[in-house]
C-alpha cells in the first residue's frame, strides 16, 4: 500500500515562510506526478500545485502563484512545497497526493488516488 506522509506544518506570522515535505514509500516515486491540495475549515479541498513525474512541469493555483514553489527529490522519494509570503487566507490543512499514470487531470481532486493524512498550516495576522 502506498504511503504519503506530510510534515512541516505549523504556526507562522503573515509574511513568513514554511516548507512542507511529503515522504512517499512503497512505490516507484519517479513514475508518478504529485500534487498539493489544501482544505480550510468549512471549505472544499482545493488544488494548490502539481509537479510532473520528471519534475520538468509544474502548475500552480492563481492564489499561490509567485509565492509557493513545488519541487521533488527522487533520491529521497520526497516532494516539497516552499511557501513564502504567507497570508492568513493560506491557513488550511495541506495534503499531498499521488497522480496515477492513467490520470490526465492534474488539477481536480479526482485526478489523484492516494492521499496523505495532512499537515496543519496556520498563518496569523
Amino acid at each position: 500500500q502506498v504511503q504519503l506522509v506530510e510534515s512541516g506544518g505549523g504556526l507562522v506570522q503573515a509574511g513568513g515562510s514554511l516548507r512542507l515535505s511529503c515522504a512517499a514509500s512503497r512505490l516507484t516515486f519517479s513514475r508518478y506526478g504529485m500534487g498539493w491540495f489544501r482544505q480550510a475549515p468549512g471549505k472544499e479541498r482545493e488544488f494548490v500545485a502539481t509537479i510532473s513525474w520528471s519534475g520538468s512541469t509544474t502548475l500552480y493555483a492563481d492564489s499561490v502563484k509567485g509565492r509557493f514553489t513545488i519541487s521533488r527529490d527522487t533520491a529521497k522519494n520526497t516532494m516539497y512545497l516552499q511557501m513564502n509570503s504567507l497570508k492568513p487566507e493560506d491557513t488550511a490543512i495541506y495534503y499531498c497526493a499521488l497522480q496515477p499514470r492513467y490520470s490526465s487531470d492534474s488539477v481536480a481532486r479526482t485526478g489523484y488516488n492516494y492521499w496523505g493524512q495532512g499537515t496543519q498550516v496556520t498563518v496569523s495576522s
